[in-house]
């Protein structure tokens, strides 16, 4: 094709159907929302268990940590497009499918909920030992302990642990178009890349980065408004 005949970028734009990048980018936030809803659910807690049961701590149990931590490593250590491929019979048996935004969210929690556990878990670390003992001293008991003293200090944290989730996921969205699991990355996969047509790639590249920027935007937004409360 010579340079006469090349397309122009408006024309390029105007080539791109758009009502499909639109749809995509909305199962990417249902997929993004849904998930990372699930992941706080069992994560934060999973997170504070992993907190409690350590050496030392609260609720001391090595044993009961170190099976925590295991299973966590294990989930950990999988790379996600693996454990899409091996979680779709649990998919299939709790969603009835394993396409669309429905069989992408149950990996996704999978795949978030044990790195979001180790963050919080960090975040509750971080938290002075100090304030644990005054608790203590005070004839306070654990659930107030954690609920009173360390989840207040450890939330900007813990926001910054859920802000870090929240952009993982979004990688992990693009990754379950391996599978068909919808949004921008099944697109980019079924037209940018099988289909050779570019500006999709490039639309929903950007679409991500914009997505990114503006969760990490309002995380941080979010932990100094906590921090300062």
């Amino acid at each position: 094709m010579s340079l006469a005949t090349a397309p122009t970028w408006l024309e390029t734009l105007q080539a791109i159907d758009w009502t499909e990048i639109f749809l995509a980018g909305g199962d990417t936030l249902l997929m993004l929302g849904g998930s990372l809803l699930f992941t706080a659910l069992l994560g934060l807690p999973l997170g504070i268990a992993l907190y409690l049961f350590d050496r030392g701590r609260l609720v001391s149990s090595p044993k009961v940590y170190g099976l925590l931590s295991f299973v966590v490593n294990v989930l950990r250590s999988l790379p996600f497009v693996i454990l899409l491929i091996v979680l779709i019979p649990f998919t299939l048996l709790i969603t009835g499918t394993s396409l669309g935004v429905a069989g992408a969210i149950p990996p996704l929690v999978v795949g978030a909920t044990p790195f979001l556990a180790r963050l919080v878990e960090t975040a509750l670390r971080g938290v002075d030992h100090g304030i644990v003992e005054a608790g203590q001293a005070m004839g306070a008991t654990t659930r107030q302990i954690v609920t009173q003293a360390l989840l207040p200090e450890a939330l900007p944290g813990i926001v910054s642990a859920l802000t870090v989730t929240a952009i993982t996921l979004v990688g992990y969205t693009a990754m379950s178009g391996v599978i068909g699991g919808g949004g921008l990355g099944d697109l980019a996969i079924r037209f940018g890349y099988q289909r050779f047509q570019t500006e999709v790639m490039v639309v929903t590249v950007v679409a991500l980065l914009v997505l990114v920027q503006l969760l990490q935007s309002f995380g941080d937004w979010l932990v100094r408004k906590v921090s300062h409360r």
